[in-house]
């Protein structure tokens, strides 16, 4: 049984929403559930799908980056990718969705931190970073960026579906969605809702050494086995360029060929490889935008790159 098939004020035995047993068994009885669920009316289509299908009706490209393993820079790549697309068009509209639950990094990275949301007749406002780009994070909502959130996967897929239902984003050409490592609940979840509302697919990250490849292949592995379309897969981290000597070096060894080989062998688009440039974690933790920081870093050349290839696989993907 699936956690989110399990209300969260239900008892520990439930059997699930979706079960035939549903609302009959010994475990409901108690439950204030009990009456709904022996009704039946639980095993109807979930509302929020409607809900998430008409907010985002009006945003053109939506797009998951995703990566298997912790630690590979996605949040950092999430914030990178929504401000040089920004910038590189003033005209288009770009929005970022934090759905790491448990540790919102999107806040900082976006120099937001300690910003407050509204909430109006239609929707929470997302704060924003520049005119054309705004963010959305549980980060928001929390008296102390230090609070720790101890939820469970029912309630944890409660606030996703809020996020994507409730949050007035308006007009967008592109919705950036930085999500946990792994293949779990905030994937499932987001995964449910978004298909139904036109995701136009995900963009897997990594880093060259086989122990990131290996959690990387179960992310694709993921993918197809939920339908969802992979727009390439971008390698953090490749080497490291010196900033001052500009010499490369191989911080974390492609033993296996690293992302390009991987692709090459599971049919995946290559989208490119950023070098490890430290003055990124500065500006990261800084909140300050890298690109106009240091626009000459082979970081931002490699960016820019990549933002072009996005941008023409989100075409063929329409």
């Amino acid at each position: 049984m699936a956690d989110n098939d399990k209300p969260t004020n239900a008892p520990e035995h439930c059997p699930g929403t979706q079960s035939e047993d549903a609302g009959k068994v010994s475990a409901c009885a108690g439950c204030p559930n009990q009456t709904l669920c022996s009704s039946g009316a639980t095993k109807g289509p979930d509302p929020g799908i409607q809900l998430v299908k008409d907010r985002l009706d009006q945003v053109k490209n939506k797009l998951l980056i995703l990566s298997g393993k912790g630690g590979v820079g996605k949040s950092t790549l999430t914030a990178l990718l929504s401000r040089a697309i920004a910038a590189d068009d003033n005209d288009k509209n770009v929005a970022v969705l934090d759905i790491d639950i448990c540790g919102p990094s999107q806040p900082r990275v976006l120099g937001v931190l300690g910003e407050q949301v509204h909430q109006s007749g239609s929707g929470w406002s997302p704060v924003y970073v520049e005119d054309n780009l705004s963010v959305m994070s549980i980060g928001f909502l929390l008296s102390s960026p230090d609070d720790a959130i101890i939820w469970r996967g029912p309630k944890k897929n409660g606030m996703i579906r809020q996020f994507l239902s409730d949050v007035d984003w308006g007009k967008l050409d592109f919705l950036l969605m930085d999500t946990p490592p792994g293949t779990s609940d905030e994937h499932l979840s987001s995964v449910n809702y978004l298909v139904h509302a036109g995701l136009t697919g995900a963009i897997i990250v990594t880093t060259p050494q086989e122990v990131a490849l290996l959690d990387v292949r179960k992310e694709i592995d993921f993918c197809r086995k939920v339908n969802v379309n992979i727009l390439g897969v971008i390698e953090n981290m490749s080497v490291f360029v010196c900033p001052n000597c500009k010499t490369r070096s191989e911080i974390f060894p492609a033993t296996t060929g690293g992302a390009k080989a991987m692709c090459k062998e599971l049919n995946v688009e290559y989208l490119g490889s950023l070098p490890l440039d430290p003055r990124l974690a500065r500006c990261c933790d800084a909140g300050k935008d890298f690109i106009t920081e240091f626009p000459e870093s082979p970081a931002v050349v490699e960016l820019k790159n990549i933002v072009k290839k996005i941008t023409k696989q989100c075409e063929m993907a329409v």
